[in-house]
């Protein structure tokens, strides 16, 4: 099966498929063009898909709200998992090194891709197919997120937890920043009293930090 089988839709431009597949590590070893401004333009395209799905579905749920399910939608955990339909992950191109370093298997890798192949699927027909296409694959987790049933919010979770001896104070760092200025990445450390516990890394901070503060959950959970 190939990848347009796969992913389901068929390009008219087979070029930005081949693009919105090849990871930076790829290009830079066969110096062509990679997916980054692909995924800079599936990401808007996603966010806009996305607000007016929910903002029409919830009509009496406040701004703040929505934009925690947009969140949680978009994120890259959701988008690694929802790119398992298409088996996405075997259909990256990544340069050696990073196969060798479980590139293939990394969040970030795949939820990236994801997008830039919205990206290709918007440009290469319109906004109504990329649209179809996203609702295709992600409609049934839109819906258990909108029911309750996969909404976290970890840093609420968390203060509430360590602040049961009502002395304990969470508290967040950004620690790094990478990436050019449409593919930024944050790398966010959660501290509890001052003590550094676990780092995570998002596209904005807020992913970060909910990432870090479910990390640290998990541990103080065991």
């Amino acid at each position: 099966m190939d990848a347009e089988s796969y992913i389901g839709h068929v390009f008219k431009d087979k070029e930005l498929l081949r693009t919105a597949l090849t990871h930076s590590s790829y290009a830079n070893e066969k110096h062509t063009k990679n997916n980054e401004r692909l995924e800079f333009l599936g990401d808007s395209v996603l966010s806009l898909i996305i607000s007016d799905y929910i903002f029409h579905k919830m009509r009496n749920v406040n701004e703040g709200d929505l934009s925690k399910f947009r969140a949680t939608l978009v994120c890259e955990g959701s988008l690694a998992e929802v790119a398992k339909k298409i088996n996405l992950s075997g259909l990256i191109m990544l340069g050696k090194g990073e196969e060798m370093t479980g590139g293939r298997r990394r969040p970030s890798v795949i939820s990236d891709a994801f997008e830039a192949v919205l990206g290709a699927i918007y440009l290469d027909s319109d906004l109504e197919t990329a649209r179809r296409w996203v609702l295709r694959l992600m409609t049934d987790r839109i819906e258990l997120v909108l029911s309750g049933g996969l909404y976290a919010d970890y840093k609420t979770t968390l203060q509430e937890w360590v602040q049961r001896d009502g002395k304990s104070a969470v508290t967040y760092s950004t620690i790094r920043t990478e990436g050019s200025e449409h593919s930024r990445r944050f790398t966010v450390q959660v501290e509890i009293n001052g003590i550094p516990q676990e780092t995570a890394s998002g596209k904005s901070k807020k992913e970060a930090e909910q990432r870090a503060a479910e990390l640290l959950l998990k541990k103080l959970k065991k």
